[in-house]
Protein backbone atom coordinates (compact mmCIF):
# COMPACT_ATOMS: atom_id res chain seq x y z
CA UNK A 1 0.00 0.00 0.00
CA UNK A 2 1.12 3.39 -0.97
CA UNK A 3 0.61 6.24 1.04
CA UNK A 4 -0.23 9.13 -0.55
CA UNK A 5 -0.98 12.02 2.51
CA UNK A 6 -0.86 12.39 5.82
CA UNK A 7 -4.14 11.90 6.35
CA UNK A 8 -3.94 8.28 5.20
CA UNK A 9 -0.83 7.86 7.18
CA UNK A 10 -2.94 8.60 10.82
CA UNK A 11 -5.62 6.06 9.02
CA UNK A 12 -3.13 3.48 8.28
CA UNK A 13 -1.91 4.15 12.29
CA UNK A 14 -5.06 4.19 13.85
CA UNK A 15 -6.46 0.86 11.55
CA UNK A 16 -3.32 -0.96 12.67
CA UNK A 17 -3.59 -0.17 16.22
CA UNK A 18 -7.40 -1.70 16.15
CA UNK A 19 -6.09 -4.51 14.54
CA UNK A 20 -3.17 -5.11 17.39
CA UNK A 21 -5.75 -4.13 20.19
CA UNK A 22 -7.89 -6.38 18.94
CA UNK A 23 -5.25 -9.45 18.15
CA UNK A 24 -4.09 -8.24 22.18
CA UNK A 25 -7.36 -8.88 23.69
CA UNK A 26 -8.11 -12.14 21.61
CA UNK A 27 -5.18 -13.32 23.21
CA UNK A 28 -5.88 -12.16 26.63
CA UNK A 29 -9.06 -13.95 26.72
CA UNK A 30 -7.42 -17.48 25.54
CA UNK A 31 -4.51 -16.85 28.08
CA UNK A 32 -7.62 -16.55 30.48
CA UNK A 33 -9.54 -19.01 29.18
CA UNK A 34 -6.42 -21.70 29.73
CA UNK A 35 -5.82 -20.04 33.26
CA UNK A 36 -9.47 -20.75 34.51
CA UNK A 37 -9.53 -24.80 33.13
CA UNK A 38 -5.99 -25.22 34.78
CA UNK A 39 -7.66 -23.53 37.81
CA UNK A 40 -10.51 -25.66 37.15
CA UNK A 41 -8.45 -28.84 36.88
CA UNK A 42 -6.22 -28.56 39.68
CA UNK A 43 -8.93 -28.11 42.06
CA UNK A 44 -10.94 -31.05 40.53
CA UNK A 45 -7.56 -33.07 40.72
CA UNK A 46 -7.76 -35.57 43.30
CA UNK A 47 -4.39 -35.91 45.62
CA UNK A 48 -3.69 -39.84 45.92
CA UNK A 49 -1.37 -39.17 48.93
CA UNK A 50 -3.84 -37.19 50.73
CA UNK A 51 -6.84 -39.91 50.44
CA UNK A 52 -4.55 -43.28 51.56
CA UNK A 53 -5.17 -44.66 54.99
CA UNK A 54 -2.78 -43.93 57.45
CA UNK A 55 -0.03 -46.79 58.22
CA UNK A 56 1.38 -47.03 61.52
CA UNK A 57 4.22 -49.09 62.68
CA UNK A 58 4.91 -50.57 65.53
CA UNK A 59 7.66 -52.80 67.15
CA UNK A 60 6.48 -56.18 68.09
CA UNK A 61 6.88 -57.19 71.75
CA UNK A 62 6.51 -61.19 71.89
CA UNK A 63 6.16 -62.28 75.93
CA UNK A 64 6.02 -65.43 76.56
CA UNK A 65 3.45 -67.04 78.43
CA UNK A 66 3.25 -70.44 80.76
CA UNK A 67 0.33 -72.61 79.69
CA UNK A 68 -0.68 -75.20 81.95
CA UNK A 69 -1.01 -78.57 80.68
CA UNK A 70 -2.91 -81.24 82.08
CA UNK A 71 -1.20 -84.71 80.82
CA UNK A 72 -3.74 -87.73 80.62
CA UNK A 73 -3.91 -90.37 83.74
CA UNK A 74 -1.82 -92.93 81.82
CA UNK A 75 0.00 -95.56 83.77
CA UNK A 76 2.45 -97.29 81.65
CA UNK A 77 3.69 -100.81 82.52
CA UNK A 78 6.49 -103.16 81.46
CA UNK A 79 4.34 -106.24 82.21
CA UNK A 80 2.91 -108.01 79.23
CA UNK A 81 0.20 -110.69 80.02
CA UNK A 82 -1.66 -113.45 78.29
CA UNK A 83 -4.09 -115.80 78.92
CA UNK A 84 -5.70 -118.78 77.00
CA UNK A 85 -7.98 -121.06 78.36
CA UNK A 86 -9.68 -123.43 76.92
CA UNK A 87 -12.30 -126.56 77.32
CA UNK A 88 -12.98 -129.20 74.51
CA UNK A 89 -15.46 -132.15 74.93
CA UNK A 90 -15.60 -135.29 72.52
CA UNK A 91 -18.70 -137.65 72.78
CA UNK A 92 -20.58 -140.71 70.81
CA UNK A 93 -23.10 -142.91 71.93
CA UNK A 94 -24.67 -146.09 70.59
CA UNK A 95 -28.04 -148.01 71.19
CA UNK A 96 -27.99 -151.12 72.44
CA UNK A 97 -28.53 -152.90 69.12
CA UNK A 98 -26.35 -151.05 66.97
CA UNK A 99 -25.14 -153.91 64.70
CA UNK A 100 -21.69 -151.94 63.69
CA UNK A 101 -20.10 -152.24 67.44
CA UNK A 102 -19.27 -149.73 69.39
CA UNK A 103 -19.01 -148.33 73.25
CA UNK A 104 -20.29 -144.69 74.07
CA UNK A 105 -17.70 -142.53 75.59
CA UNK A 106 -17.71 -138.72 76.53
CA UNK A 107 -13.98 -137.08 77.14
CA UNK A 108 -13.36 -133.86 78.12
CA UNK A 109 -9.56 -132.18 77.95
CA UNK A 110 -8.92 -128.50 79.43
CA UNK A 111 -6.02 -126.58 78.63
CA UNK A 112 -4.84 -123.36 80.62
CA UNK A 113 -1.59 -121.05 79.49
CA UNK A 114 -0.75 -118.19 81.44
CA UNK A 115 2.31 -116.03 79.84
CA UNK A 116 3.70 -112.82 81.59
CA UNK A 117 6.78 -111.24 80.61
CA UNK A 118 8.64 -107.95 81.96
CA UNK A 119 10.38 -106.07 79.75
CA UNK A 120 12.72 -102.76 80.66
CA UNK A 121 15.89 -102.74 78.84
CA UNK A 122 18.35 -104.28 79.14
CA UNK A 123 16.42 -107.10 81.63
CA UNK A 124 13.74 -109.34 80.28
CA UNK A 125 11.73 -111.90 82.73
CA UNK A 126 9.13 -114.44 81.27
CA UNK A 127 7.27 -116.38 83.50
CA UNK A 128 5.16 -119.35 81.86
CA UNK A 129 2.22 -121.80 83.04
CA UNK A 130 0.93 -124.47 80.99
CA UNK A 131 -1.46 -127.02 82.27
CA UNK A 132 -3.47 -129.68 80.79
CA UNK A 133 -5.27 -132.71 81.73
CA UNK A 134 -7.67 -134.80 79.72
CA UNK A 135 -10.05 -137.77 81.30
CA UNK A 136 -12.84 -140.09 78.86
CA UNK A 137 -15.27 -142.26 80.11
CA UNK A 138 -15.94 -145.43 78.11
CA UNK A 139 -19.39 -147.68 78.80
CA UNK A 140 -18.31 -150.35 80.70
CA UNK A 141 -14.69 -148.97 81.75
CA UNK A 142 -14.97 -146.42 83.78
CA UNK A 143 -13.28 -142.87 83.92
CA UNK A 144 -9.55 -143.45 81.95
CA UNK A 145 -7.13 -140.12 81.80
CA UNK A 146 -6.24 -138.99 78.42
CA UNK A 147 -4.29 -135.82 79.11
CA UNK A 148 -1.77 -134.82 82.10
CA UNK A 149 0.90 -132.07 82.10
CA UNK A 150 2.26 -129.90 84.55
CA UNK A 151 4.73 -127.52 82.85
CA UNK A 152 6.34 -123.95 84.98
CA UNK A 153 9.33 -122.04 83.63
CA UNK A 154 10.87 -119.04 84.30
CA UNK A 155 13.74 -117.29 82.99
CA UNK A 156 15.72 -113.97 83.06
CA UNK A 157 17.64 -112.76 81.00
CA UNK A 158 19.98 -109.35 79.89
CA UNK A 159 20.62 -107.96 76.36
CA UNK A 160 24.10 -108.81 74.95
CA UNK A 161 22.87 -107.26 71.56
CA UNK A 162 20.55 -106.76 69.38
CA UNK A 163 19.43 -110.32 69.10
CA UNK A 164 21.25 -112.39 71.88
CA UNK A 165 20.84 -112.45 75.38
CA UNK A 166 22.54 -114.20 78.70
CA UNK A 167 19.58 -116.02 80.36
CA UNK A 168 19.06 -118.06 83.61
CA UNK A 169 15.99 -120.21 83.72
CA UNK A 170 14.37 -122.52 85.97
CA UNK A 171 12.02 -125.05 84.76
CA UNK A 172 9.49 -127.73 86.75
CA UNK A 173 7.69 -130.55 85.01
CA UNK A 174 5.20 -133.26 86.49
CA UNK A 175 1.47 -134.37 86.74
CA UNK A 176 -1.49 -134.13 88.52
CA UNK A 177 -3.18 -137.56 88.51
CA UNK A 178 -2.19 -141.55 89.00
CA UNK A 179 -1.15 -142.56 85.42
CA UNK A 180 -2.08 -146.82 84.92
CA UNK A 181 -1.34 -149.01 82.38
CA UNK A 182 -4.01 -150.88 81.03
CA UNK A 183 -3.44 -154.91 80.56
CA UNK A 184 -6.89 -156.84 80.00
CA UNK A 185 -7.82 -158.93 81.87
CA UNK A 186 -4.96 -157.83 84.46
CA UNK A 187 -6.19 -155.38 87.13
CA UNK A 188 -4.66 -151.73 86.11
CA UNK A 189 -0.86 -151.05 86.89
CA UNK A 190 0.11 -147.98 88.61
CA UNK A 191 3.13 -146.46 86.69
CA UNK A 192 3.48 -142.59 87.52
CA UNK A 193 1.93 -139.98 90.04
CA UNK A 194 2.69 -136.61 90.83
CA UNK A 195 6.44 -136.29 91.45
CA UNK A 196 6.96 -139.41 90.27
CA UNK A 197 8.26 -138.17 88.18
CA UNK A 198 9.54 -134.92 88.43
CA UNK A 199 11.36 -132.73 86.67
CA UNK A 200 13.22 -129.39 88.45
CA UNK A 201 15.72 -127.73 85.80
CA UNK A 202 18.30 -125.30 86.26
CA UNK A 203 19.91 -123.73 82.62
CA UNK A 204 22.25 -120.55 82.47
CA UNK A 205 23.46 -119.73 78.84
CA UNK A 206 22.66 -118.04 75.55
CA UNK A 207 19.62 -116.60 74.10
CA UNK A 208 19.03 -115.74 70.23
CA UNK A 209 15.67 -113.87 69.84
CA UNK A 210 15.84 -113.08 65.85
CA UNK A 211 11.98 -111.47 65.96
CA UNK A 212 9.23 -111.69 68.34
CA UNK A 213 7.38 -115.29 67.59
CA UNK A 214 10.77 -117.35 67.51
CA UNK A 215 13.44 -118.13 70.60
CA UNK A 216 16.31 -120.25 70.91
CA UNK A 217 17.86 -121.21 74.04
CA UNK A 218 21.71 -122.93 74.77
CA UNK A 219 22.39 -123.88 78.26
CA UNK A 220 25.73 -125.28 78.23
CA UNK A 221 25.62 -125.26 82.40
CA UNK A 222 22.50 -126.86 82.97
CA UNK A 223 21.54 -129.20 85.74
CA UNK A 224 18.28 -131.36 86.71
CA UNK A 225 17.09 -133.24 89.12
CA UNK A 226 14.52 -136.45 88.44
CA UNK A 227 12.19 -136.90 91.64
CA UNK A 228 10.37 -140.44 92.47
CA UNK A 229 8.83 -139.80 95.42
CA UNK A 230 7.20 -143.20 95.60
CA UNK A 231 9.84 -145.46 95.04
CA UNK A 232 6.66 -148.63 94.73
CA UNK A 233 5.10 -147.35 91.40
CA UNK A 234 5.40 -149.87 89.01
CA UNK A 235 7.48 -149.33 85.54
CA UNK A 236 9.17 -151.01 82.84
CA UNK A 237 12.47 -149.44 83.77
CA UNK A 238 14.92 -151.13 86.46
CA UNK A 239 16.15 -147.82 86.73
CA UNK A 240 13.04 -145.94 88.36
CA UNK A 241 12.93 -143.21 85.37
CA UNK A 242 17.13 -142.98 86.16
CA UNK A 243 16.64 -143.04 90.11
CA UNK A 244 18.60 -145.68 91.88
CA UNK A 245 16.17 -148.17 93.45
CA UNK A 246 15.02 -146.84 96.93
CA UNK A 247 16.65 -143.76 96.69
CA UNK A 248 14.43 -140.74 95.19
CA UNK A 249 16.33 -138.61 93.44
CA UNK A 250 19.08 -138.25 90.54
CA UNK A 251 21.10 -135.27 89.36
CA UNK A 252 22.37 -134.72 86.54
CA UNK A 253 24.55 -132.24 84.59
CA UNK A 254 24.21 -131.59 81.06
CA UNK A 255 23.86 -129.18 77.47
CA UNK A 256 19.88 -128.21 76.73
CA UNK A 257 19.07 -126.43 74.06
CA UNK A 258 15.54 -125.13 73.80
CA UNK A 259 13.73 -123.56 70.71
CA UNK A 260 10.11 -122.22 71.07
CA UNK A 261 7.90 -121.34 68.00
CA UNK A 262 4.88 -118.78 69.15
CA UNK A 263 3.23 -117.72 65.61
CA UNK A 264 -0.31 -116.79 63.82
CA UNK A 265 0.37 -119.32 60.36
CA UNK A 266 -2.94 -117.37 58.94
CA UNK A 267 -5.51 -114.85 61.06
CA UNK A 268 -7.75 -118.18 62.36
CA UNK A 269 -4.50 -120.29 62.52
CA UNK A 270 -2.12 -120.49 65.58
CA UNK A 271 0.54 -122.56 66.25
CA UNK A 272 2.52 -123.05 69.92
CA UNK A 273 5.52 -125.72 69.48
CA UNK A 274 8.42 -126.49 72.03
CA UNK A 275 11.67 -128.52 71.54
CA UNK A 276 13.69 -129.78 74.14
CA UNK A 277 17.24 -131.22 73.72
CA UNK A 278 19.20 -132.63 76.79
CA UNK A 279 22.36 -133.92 76.32
CA UNK A 280 23.55 -135.47 79.32
CA UNK A 281 27.26 -135.45 80.54
CA UNK A 282 27.66 -138.27 82.81
CA UNK A 283 26.03 -140.74 79.91
CA UNK A 284 26.68 -141.94 77.04
CA UNK A 285 25.07 -140.63 73.83
CA UNK A 286 21.93 -143.14 73.47
CA UNK A 287 20.96 -141.02 76.23
CA UNK A 288 20.15 -138.29 74.68
CA UNK A 289 16.61 -137.31 74.97
CA UNK A 290 13.84 -134.87 72.96
CA UNK A 291 10.69 -133.82 73.62
CA UNK A 292 8.57 -131.91 71.24
CA UNK A 293 4.91 -130.36 72.66
CA UNK A 294 2.89 -128.89 69.56
CA UNK A 295 -0.43 -127.01 69.55
CA UNK A 296 -2.70 -126.03 66.47
CA UNK A 297 -5.41 -123.93 67.45
CA UNK A 298 -8.15 -122.88 64.41
CA UNK A 299 -10.66 -120.77 65.37
CA UNK A 300 -13.72 -120.77 64.27
CA UNK A 301 -14.97 -117.47 66.25
CA UNK A 302 -14.36 -115.47 68.74
CA UNK A 303 -15.32 -118.26 71.50
CA UNK A 304 -15.54 -121.59 69.06
CA UNK A 305 -12.21 -123.25 67.95
CA UNK A 306 -10.80 -126.71 66.58
CA UNK A 307 -7.51 -127.82 68.83
CA UNK A 308 -5.19 -130.29 67.72
CA UNK A 309 -1.97 -131.17 70.20
CA UNK A 310 0.23 -133.57 70.50
CA UNK A 311 3.85 -134.51 72.36
CA UNK A 312 6.52 -137.07 71.42
CA UNK A 313 9.45 -138.03 74.02
CA UNK A 314 12.28 -139.77 73.16
CA UNK A 315 13.94 -140.64 76.93
CA UNK A 316 15.70 -143.70 77.71
CA UNK A 317 15.42 -143.24 81.28
CA UNK A 318 11.40 -143.45 81.14
CA UNK A 319 11.10 -146.02 78.64
CA UNK A 320 13.66 -147.84 75.79
CA UNK A 321 11.61 -146.84 72.64
CA UNK A 322 9.76 -143.35 71.66
CA UNK A 323 6.34 -142.15 72.95
CA UNK A 324 4.02 -140.16 71.62
CA UNK A 325 0.26 -138.92 72.23
CA UNK A 326 -2.10 -137.13 70.42
CA UNK A 327 -5.94 -135.09 70.53
CA UNK A 328 -8.37 -133.46 68.85
CA UNK A 329 -11.07 -131.92 69.89
CA UNK A 330 -14.07 -129.25 69.16
CA UNK A 331 -14.58 -126.27 71.51
CA UNK A 332 -14.63 -123.43 73.72
CA UNK A 333 -11.73 -121.01 73.33
CA UNK A 334 -10.97 -117.67 76.13
CA UNK A 335 -8.12 -115.40 75.29
CA UNK A 336 -7.05 -112.37 76.88
CA UNK A 337 -6.24 -109.88 76.28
Amino acid sequence: MVIKSVPQLICSILLLSGLSASAQKTDTAKRDSIKTDTTLLNKLRIDPGKNELPVRVRQIQITPITIPVTLPDYQFSYWHKWTVFNINFNQSGFTKNWTGGGASNLALNVNYDFKAEYNKSPLDYTTEVNLLYGTSKIKGEGLRKTNDRIFYDNKLATQLSKHWLFFGSLTFESQFDNGYTYQDPLPPLLISKFMSPGYLTESAGVEYRPNKWFDLRLGAATARQTFVLDTTIYHNQSDNYGVTPDKTIFNQIAFQGVATVDKDLMPNLHITARYALFIPYTQSLAYISHRIDATLTAKVNKLIAVTVNGSFLYDKNTAPQAQGTEGMGLGMIYKFP
